[in-house]
């Protein structure tokens, strides 16, 4: 075991709100479906505390505006909290105003919340791609710090930042500096294989994710995790629509707290907040 402390990071939201469900569940049906997230997310509290993990939840602003006891309860366990959006909305169909009104509400909401900093963004189903990089501005002219959003692969139909470095990162636009903190990967014969979590870490073996996050530790890097409250939920939906969607939303619930108690086991585990701090010490100190 190196000294590299990985990303163990959760994305917020609720089982209507993954992209794969936009077809079945409108959002004006959102307010009238119940909630799981208070059932599901003190499940994995639990599971963190016993392994003395601290992670980043990216919490989505709808959501926190109907379970804000929730998001208070994250936040008093030590982890930290950053922001998902306000409605899970694809960035680059939302266009920079809409997409600047949801990320300002979002961090407005979780920081009177929580009482401190929301420093860093998710954009929901990595919504980020090549030809919208002016999201990078936006985030910037709002007060974030730091993203999380870019995949370097380019073999997912509705995202993929095929040009992304692995690791952590600086970039550099007209607005400043942001950090970028990118999903995992796992690089064997030429290809990058996702490595992170989510579907990946559900519906295949778990050796993938950590292969990703041992090559992260021989490079000295920090490698990301990410999961979904649905996705270790013991109830699912009854839904009207492709068998295909479904599995690939749902299948395979049973099998994730166990396996995050193996990754626990494996890997150590700090939030990004910290990362970002050293990160920001150490470009300090060349320029």
């Amino acid at each position: 075991m190196t000294d590299v402390r990985h990303h163990f990071s959760v994305d917020v939201e609720e089982y209507f709100h993954p992209t794969a469900m936009t077809a079945v569940y409108g959002f004006d049906e959102w307010d009238g479906l119940p909630r799981r997230t208070p059932e599901a997310v003190p499940l994995l509290l639990d599971l963190l505390d016993a392994h003395g993990i601290t992670g980043t939840f990216f919490v989505l602003g709808w959501l926190a505006e109907r379970e804000p006891d929730m998001v208070r309860d994250i936040a008093s366990r030590g982890h930290e909290i950053a922001s998902h959006g306000s409605e899970h909305r694809l960035v680059y169909e939302l266009g920079a105003d809409r997409f600047r009104s949801s990320v300002a509400r979002s961090k407005r909401t979780l920081e009177q919340l929580v009482g401190r900093p929301v420093l860093g963004y998710r954009a929901p189903s990595f919504s980020i791609v090549p030809g919208i990089e002016w999201a990078f501005d936006v985030l910037l002219e709002e007060g974030y710090r730091y993203d999380a959003s870019l995949f370097p692969i380019a073999t997912h139909p509705t995202y993929g930042y095929p040009d992304a470095e692995p690791d952590p990162y600086w970039i550099d636009r007209p607005a400043g500096a942001l950090l970028e903190f990118p999903s995992t990967i796992y690089s064997i014969a030429g290809r990058s294989l996702p490595a992170s979590g989510g579907a990946y870490f559900r519906l295949l073996p778990p050796w993938l994710v950590h292969a990703g996050l041992r090559q992260c530790q021989q490079r000295g890097r920090p490698g990301m995790f990410y999961v979904h409250p649905w996705e270790w939920d013991d109830w699912a939906p009854a839904v009207e629509g492709s068998r295909l969607q479904w599995l690939r939303t749902f299948h395979g619930r049973k099998s994730v707290l166990r396996r995050m108690e193996g990754l626990a086991r494996r890997f150590e585990f700090s939030p990004i907040r910290e990362t970002l701090e050293r990160m920001t010490e150490e470009r300090g100190r060349s320029t």
